[in-house]
């Protein structure tokens, strides 16, 4: 399974919180912050290559911290996301917890009557129950955990990795900064996503004996 952060969606143009040229980074040494429309950019070849494990039924399931839709609109299936911190395109239930597409007027949950909100989570507010269980659940029965362009300090978010590995699971992190978790890690990579990802999944198509190459 895999687990993605902001990091994954920086070279879509999106920043980061943490990273070299992070929100937060900027913030600190008192520069402007960098920011871009959700909706004017696109998946990347991090999210595609997600998308692609997908697609070989080598990905059981995805967590996913960003709220930029960038995972569905790569082929992700809805199914397979855990956006535990929401989605800018989604509003979501108080009452059932079920999430549709923004529409103007609409303020009632199709399924039970509830009251619609915005779905994405800021700082202090619950984490959808739901998206929650599923992902320690499969954090608890997976065999290998990812993690992609996160630094791993948000909890509970964050505790999924921990999670995983205490039950047996091969913990693996691609990110260019330092992480609580790094020494827990099996594999640790420091490169960008695009230069780690895309071409592990272009080799496990090789051993697949997939590959047009």
């Amino acid at each position: 399974m895999a687990f993605t952060g902001a990091g994954i969606s920086t070279q879509s143009g999106l920043p980061d919180f943490r990273g070299p040229d992070g929100i937060w980074t900027r913030q600190a040494k008192g520069l402007p912050t960098k920011a871009r429309p959700f909706n004017s950019v696109a998946p990347n070849e991090g999210h595609m290559a997600v998308a692609e494990l997908q697609n070989l039924d080598k990905l059981s399931f995805l967590i996913s911290q960003n709220v930029d839709n960038l995972h569905l609109r790569s082929g992700i299936r809805p199914a397979m996301l855990a956006e535990l911190h929401g989605n800018v395109t989604k509003v979501r239930c108080a009452s059932c917890e079920a999430e549709v597409e923004k529409a103007v007027g609409l303020v009632k949950c199709p399924s039970c009557g509830g009251k619609l909100a915005s779905s994405v989570v800021n700082f202090g507010q619950p984490l959808p129950q739901k998206a929650l269980e599923d992902s320690y659940w499969h954090s608890e029965n997976c065999d290998l955990f990812i993690v992609v362009g996160s630094s791993l300090v948000v909890t509970p978010a964050a505790d999924m990795p921990k999670v995983a590995v205490q039950s047996g699971a091969r913990l693996v992190i691609i990110n260019q900064g330092e992480t609580p978790l790094d020494q827990l890690a099996h594999l640790r990579f420091w490169e960008r996503i695009g230069e780690v990802l895309p071409p592990a999944v272009a080799r496990l198509k090789r051993l697949m004996n997939l590959s047009q190459e």
